[in-house]
Order: structure tokens, then sequence, then C-alpha cells
């Protein structure tokens, strides 16, 4: 194998999969990236056995072969070189000697064959969806995921496709995020995978906001996006996610109207006396005012005033600051709306500016 290519053809592939590289490995080849070179280009494949990426670029092939060299040693040696410095990387037995201008550098290497990858994913579906929409599914809902819970299909997205559209969902259980994109050719069939944490962060490194549209593959226990040069793999989840429908509170009575920023500034203020543990907050509504109050051991206190359109009886109810922060982080438009059943019911956050997307905070006792 004898490829010639300039520093950031080499470069821009092995940044796009490194990620997925873990620094320490139980099994040696996956801290190596394997090099395919064949037909004028360069494919760079990593893996962790859950998650797979491969990156392709042109370069200049004078002899195709493939091979493994430790990932973060390569980058790092591509990075340090100088901007448009031609590199000439050639396998010579067990070593893969990489040379630019007067710089050489030899790296062991392992036999491609060992390699882990994924070829087949036997695809149920395929669907084309513009890399923006996607991107956004995952930006509006990943923070709700749940981290390292025994419950192990919350520890992921759930992604469900129907005729029209693509839904995104996350949980913890005790808040949820939803968010639908409509899809521009729709798609065959109802499915429903989860896709681990990992994947999802991952995911949301490489996507841009472009109008490139992406292909996305579902299969049985696999999932597939090509993005431009970028195809990412990654294993799903096994198991049944929550019939998360029935936590959704439908046409909730008390409906609270407020400028967005000024209730997000308000629940920083007063988050700063909360309880570090519980992260506690009141939430005391009447009309056309909200009052929002915590306190912490040290029997300090913080209330804030927020004016809000609302007409509704006199409620008072807990929340868990940080929750309501990051939902209106993702909400979109100037104003947003808290609806609200009762003092022991969660409460639906929205705008409607943003139809698409909805959050659902889980009260609690303060």
């Amino acid at each position: 194998m004898k490829i010639i290519a300039k520093r950031e053809s080499i470069l821009s592939p092995l940044q796009a999969v490194i990620g997925v590289v873990e620094r320490r490995q139980t099994m040696p080849i996956l801290a190596n990236v394997l090099l395919s070179a064949k037909g004028g280009r360069l494919a760079v494949t990593a893996t962790d056995l859950e998650v797979e990426l491969v990156a392709t670029s042109e370069v200049d092939v004078q002899r195709n072969g493939e091979v493994t060299v430790p990932g973060r040693k390569l980058l790092d040696i591509c990075r340090a070189l100088p901007e448009g410095a031609e590199i000439t990387l050639t396998l010579d037995g067990e070593r893969m000697s990489v040379r630019a201008r007067k710089s050489r550098f030899t790296l062991s290497t392992l036999p491609a064959g060992e390699f882990p990858t994924v070829e087949e994913i036997n695809a149920q579906q395929s669907l084309k969806v513009p890399q923006k929409d996607f991107k956004r599914l995952l930006e509006k809902t990943h923070f709700s995921m749940a981290q390292q819970d025994v419950r192990y299909y919350l520890n992921g997205l759930l992604l469900e496709t129907s005729a029209k559209s693509l839904r995104s969902v996350a949980t913890d259980g005790h808040r949820l995020a939803l968010c639908d994109v409509d899809l521009p050719e729709g798609a065959k069939a109802g499915q429903q995978v989860i896709v681990p944490r990992k994947g999802v962060l991952e995911l949301q490194r490489i996507l841009g906001h472009e109008e490139q549209v992406l292909e996305l593959a579902i299969g049985v226990n696999h999932i597939r996006l090509q993005i431009g040069d970028i195809r990412f793999t990654s294993k799903l989840i096994d198991g049944r996610f929550p019939e998360y429908g029935r936590v959704i509170p439908n046409d909730p009575p008390r409906i609270v109207t407020a400028v967005r920023e000024d209730l997000r500034q308000a629940l920083q203020r007063a988050a700063i006396l909360s309880n570090e543990k519980y992260r506690g907050i009141r939430f005391a509504v009447k009309p056309n005012l909200l009052t929002i109050q915590s306190h912490n051991p040290e029997q300090e206190e913080a209330e804030e005033e927020v004016e809000v359109a609302y007409d509704g009886d006199e409620l008072e109810i807990g929340f868990n600051v940080n929750y309501l922060m990051d939902a209106l982080a993702a909400v979109e438009g100037p104003e947003v709306q808290v609806c609200l059943m009762d003092g022991n019911s969660s409460c639906l956050i929205r705008s409607a500016a943003d139809s698409g997307a909805r959050f659902v905070v889980m009260p609690m006792r303060l």
C-alpha cells in the first residue's frame, strides 16, 4: 500500500472518525484506524464495537492495500505537519512509513483482517432527510436522555418513522423531550428504534446545519447514515421504549404565557440559592403574575416575580430548575407557554413559533 496526498486529505477524514477511538481499549486493535486505499480514494474507519465511522477522501493511490495504524498517533502527526504539506504513506512489512518534507515517522501496524467492521445492516427501510432537520431532532431532545440508567432503553434516543414525519423522543423518567420534522418523501412503514447515547453524541459532532440531504437506513440491529463523505453506523439498543404518549398532558386547562428570555433569566437567578442536590424551585401562579421561589438547607432564599399572561386559578407546584432551563434553551421563539394541569401533574412546555417540539417536566415535592 502506498498513497501520496495533501495533509488536509488525510487529516480531514481522521478528524471525522477519531471520536469513536477509545483511549483505553480492552482490544488493542480498537485503538487503531483502518486505512483502505483503492481507486483513487482513501477510506478511514474507526469503531468502538458500538459505533462505526467511515470517512473518505480523494488521494493519489500508488499501490492499493489496507492496514490498521494507531489512530491518535497518526492524527497528531498530521496535525503537527505544516499546512499544505504533501504526505506519503507507505506500508513496508509490518511498519507504516509516514514522510512529509524533511519529516519521517514509522508506525506499528496490525492486520486489516482483524479489524471489526459492519458490512451489511439488512435495512428495513431507507429515508432521505435534510441534514439540518436531522440535527434539529437531536438538538431538541438529546439532553433528556438518561445516563447509565438501569432501564437501559432510556440511555438512548427513540427515532420513530411515520408516513409523513420523523420523530425523536428522549426521557430519563423525570422529563421528556419530543420533536417532529416533516419527511419530504415520507416513510414506508412506522418503525421505532433506539439509538444509544454515544451514537447520538457522535452524530451531533459530525452533523451540520446544511440543506444537504443525508441518507438514513434503518435495519433490525443497526442504523446507518451517509452524510457527504462520512458513513455513520451504530448498533441499536434492544428494548421497548415506554409509551411516551401517556405522559404528555392533553388540553391542559391552565396556560401561562411568558417572555422566554425573562423567564429563563429569572430561573437562572433563583437557581443560585436552590438546594444543590435536588435543585427544586416553587412556581406560584396567579392572574398575570408568576412567582418563583427557592431555598436551601442554609436557610437562604430567593424570590423572582415574572409578568405573564394568565387568567386562571392560583396554583403552586415544584420543579427541578435544571430541567426547566434545559427545556427553555431548546424552545424557539420569543414567547413560551407553560401548560399546567394541577399541583401534582407534569407540565408541558411549548412555543407557538415551534409547533414541532414539546417538553414535559414532572413535578417535585418541596
